[in-house]
């Protein structure tokens, strides 16, 4: 399990939930590595900020984490963390590696929150 203060997804059947029952949500699916850390970081910090948007992560290994991994998306990703924005249960939006909080604020801003 990933040591973060975000809300685990730990199955196909949570994420799900998480998606099709919130209509802003953001997910983060890595490891406890140097390029995922600050992510979850950023997350954590952004989650008082942002009450509208739902945040988790997924650790980027667990066979369930393939609702994440086989996205088409995603599909010429080669670092981690994969971060998905759904909105009203659909993909938004979709990043990899590392970024900086002024990127994630603006992607929340620009592909979730506005209307």
């Amino acid at each position: 399990m990933l040591r973060t203060n975000l809300p685990h997804l730990l199955s196909e059947k949570e994420h799900s939930e998480l998606i099709n029952n919130n209509e802003n949500v953001m997910v983060c699916c890595g490891r406890m590595g140097p390029m995922c850390i600050p992510v979850y970081e950023i997350m954590e910090e952004l989650q008082s900020e942002y009450p509208n948007v739902k945040f988790a992560d997924m650790e980027f290994d667990i066979p369930d984490a393939r609702v994440i991994r086989n996205l088409p998306e995603v599909r010429n990703f080669y670092g981690i963390p994969f971060v998905i924005y759904y909105k009203n249960g659909k993909v938004v939006k979709a990043t990899s590696s590392i970024q900086t909080k002024e990127q994630i604020t603006e992607i929340l801003v620009n592909y979730l929150l506005k209307n």
